[in-house]
């Protein structure tokens, strides 16, 4: 059996298998800190809008180098950009887990969100290449986040409660040196695409604009950006609102949180297969439905049960990515798609990245209850769009 296995193994499947861990480094140096936000406000003394500030800060840089580093890989090489993308990130968690201050913190967590956003337009723009069911490659390669949501929240409030928030925040070092080495050995140099065309080139505003200016990538732009909000603004304050708001143990929100992630990556993979297959509209209006169902959940009870339940659905709903973000492949010529999707990932997400902060203003003024209430309303605005749009043949 396992030699059968190994004999239908290609090289393709390497690369996906190591993508998807760079993925996982980056998305646990981004998460290893929603666990600990109540002992950093404590330490240095802050609000949850300021920590909220900070996060909002690294969802911003990492939307804003998604263009650059499509543009990046076409000079150097895709092999190359992701090396970066995870040996810096492991760096940059380093660096906030030994902060003397909140500036130097905040400071760190921005670098750490513009490292980390260096890896995923390029690495899923390569997938795109080697697969044609390109879904079904976004949801395996999307599953590392999933791996890193549901170990992260556990392994950080474990090592939080033995040894502090630093030591917690500093595992991802310890997680990258090896997947950085892995990268390294296993994956190919990739040949640069664009090595002659001057860099200040690729950043003219006329092409830009005409691809933007797209019709059904506006459409699709927004409702990446709603998703993406949302995504930010639970991965930052989830575990948060369970022990602010239902007054639930760090361990325990650390574990809802993991199921969280479980219910995400197991829907990552499923939804990207039923797009691929029946459409990507009808799964992706669905996957907001069922969000505004759990945030309901999550929100109006304090039970155990119903907590675990809201976050199931939670997780399967912010699995949209596979069934968006083809989206914007089908529309982009080959050539464009390095340079091209990184652009509309850095217009996206530096939208989306007002989602933390959002959040934790409202968390400040109101509650955690109308905190989460307006991304509810917003998931309902992007299914009422998708009908509209299947209703009224809109072809968008």
């Amino acid at each position: 059996m396992l030699g059968r296995w190994l004999s239908t193994w290609r090289y393709r499947d390497t690369v996906l298998t190591l993508c998807t861990l760079a993925f996982l480094v980056t998305m646990v140096g981004r998460l290893a800190i929603s666990p600990v936000v109540p002992a950093i406000t404590d330490e240095f003394g802050v609000s949850n809008t300021a920590i909220g500030v900070a996060l909002s800060g690294m969802w911003l840089t990492y939307g804003l180098v998604q263009y650059p580093s499509g543009v990046l890989a076409d000079r150097y090489g895709d092999r190359t950009v992701v090396l970066v993308s995870v040996g810096g990130t492991a760096t940059a968690c380093l660096i906030v887990a030994v902060a003397p201050i909140f500036g130097v913190f905040f400071l760190a967590t921005v670098l750490l969100g513009a490292l980390a956003g260096l890896h995923f337009s390029v690495a899923t723009t390569l997938l795109s290449r080697l697969y044609d069911n390109v879904g079904s490659a976004i949801g395996v390669h999307n599953a590392g986040g999933t791996i890193a949501g549901l170990a992260t929240p556990v392994a950080v409030a474990w090592v939080a409660n033995r040894y502090g928030w630093r030591p917690a925040v500093a595992i991802t070092f310890v997680l990258g040196v090896p997947i950085f080495v892995l990268f390294a050995l296993r994956v190919r140099p990739v040949e640069p695409r664009r090595t002659e065309e001057p860099l200040r080139d690729r950043f003219r505003l006329k092409p830009m604009v005409d691809l933007l200016s797209r019709p059904s990538i506006v459409f699709t732009l927004w409702l990446a950006v709603v998703g993406e909000f949302a995504w930010q603004g639970i991965a930052s304050f989830l575990p948060t609102l369970l022990v602010e708001r239902h007054g639930q143990s760090t361990a325990l929100a650390g574990a809802l949180f993991s199921l969280y992630f479980v219910a995400q990556g197991i829907g990552q993979v499923g939804i990207g297969i039923v797009a691929d297959r029946v459409g990507r509209d009808g799964v992706t209006a669905g996957c907001m439905v069922v969000g505004i169902v759990g945030i309901a959940a999550l929100t109006l009870q304090s039970g155990l049960v119903v907590l675990a339940t809201g976050a199931v659905l939670l997780g399967v709903s912010m699995s949209f990515g596979p069934a968006v973000l083809p989206r914007f492949f089908e529309e982009m010529s080959d050539e464009e798609r390095s340079a091209g999707f990184g652009l509309v990932r850095t217009v996206y997400m530096i939208v989306a990245s007002l989602g933390s902060v959002v959040l934790g203003i409202l968390a400040d003024l109101f509650d955690w209850g109308v905190s989460f209430g307006f991304l509810a309303v917003l998931l309902a605005f992007v299914a009422a769009t998708l009908a509209i749009n299947w209703v009224l043949d809109l072809d968008y």
